[in-house]
């Protein structure tokens, strides 16, 4: 009860302050696997109300191998090779988004007006960067309906492998110079100070096990003491590497998922999710955003993302209230 009560508890701050198998690519090695930390807090874009959030996950690119996604006849959208996820991994029918396509091998953010970072393990050198289609909107906006397209603007290649780092227990970041600018997506804010305090309420958005987008909270920072990284309980998988974590109390990133707990159980005949208790296993990794900040030119000015929902924004009076009395200002 204790650990549903956080759940709640977490979404009831974010909606309030917030006012915020296809197989391996080549073009990378797998992705560590990751886990549930108590109840699953993965959600689909169609279940988050708050602008300010769906703004931050409108931010976010799947990475798919440049062979999964081709031009329709008409030019207008770009066809996405998925495969079926429960049937993909042998997962009992119980697991959540049974039905739901899988075809990312990582997850990104925008960053800059061309820039996109992600885990330095997705993309380790000029030729796997190549090799990959950065695509915008793989998401679920309505219940039932899964992407099998996307509108053919929203697919980048990639022009530089700009830098990377990846250090097996360390630091594990890239970032990727796109063949052109991102008109319609907003680069997403760093926490350039670096300091980050254990307990701090965290999220993070991105596309675990190579699923349309999901937004997991209800998570905390278990340990930010070691370099290069901090220890989070996150709920992410295998393609959540290289989603951007963010502060729950300002909106911006403070890292980016690399890595973590095996994600599956044998139950029978088939598999489940690993479930651990929230302070139990090993914990997800994730590199600190100060690990590279100083390789992203701070933005110039304030971006305009689109809305994919309609909504009106609330009185800045009430951007201020969290069930936690903690003042956000954003």
């Amino acid at each position: 009860m204790e650990t549903k009560l956080r759940k709640t508890s977490f979404w009831l701050l974010i909606c309030s302050s917030l006012l915020l198998t296809v197989r391996l690519p080549a073009v990378t090695a797998a992705p560590e696997p990751e886990v549930i930390y108590g109840e699953d807090g993965r959600l689909d874009l169609y279940q988050i109300e708050n602008p300010r959030l769906m703004q931050l996950a409108d931010s976010t690119v799947a990475l798919f191998e440049a062979a999964n996604v081709e031009p329709d006849p008409s030019g207008q959208k770009a066809l996405l090779k998925t495969s079926h996820y429960g049937q993909s991994m042998n997962l009992c029918l119980k697991e959540p988004f049974y039905d739901q396509p899988m075809g990312a091998f990582c997850s990104g953010s925008l960053v800059g007006p061309d820039l996109v970072m992600t885990a330095g393990h997705c993309v380790r050198s000029q030729e796997a960067c190549a090799g990959a289609k950065f695509v915008f909107g793989f998401g679920v906006s309505k219940a039932g309906i899964y992407p099998a397209a996307v509108p053919a603007e929203e697919v980048y290649g990639c022009a530089q492998l700009v830098a990377r780092q990846e250090e097996y227990s360390g630091a594990d970041w890239a970032l990727v110079r796109l063949e052109r600018k991102v008109p319609n997506h907003a680069p997403l804010k760093l926490n350039r100070t670096g300091k980050l305090e254990k307990d701090a309420k965290i999220f993070v958005i991105g596309h675990p096990a190579g699923l349309p987008t999901k937004v997991a909270g209800g998570a905390t920072v278990r340990d930010p003491s070691p370099k290069g990284y901090f220890v989070a309980n996150l709920d992410t998988y295998g393609g959540n590497s290289g989603s951007a974590v963010f502060n729950a109390a300002n909106g911006r990133v403070e890292g980016i998922l690399v890595r973590g707990e095996t994600d599956y159980e044998q139950e029978g005949d088939c598999r489940v999710s690993k479930v651990c208790p929230d302070g139990g296993c090993r914990g997800e990794d994730v590199t600190k955003i100060s690990a590279l900040a100083s390789q992203i030119p701070p933005l110039q000015s304030p971006a305009k993302p689109r809305t994919q929902k309609p909504a009106t924004l609330p009185s800045p009076g009430r951007l201020a209230e969290t069930v936690d009395s903690i003042q956000l200002q954003w």
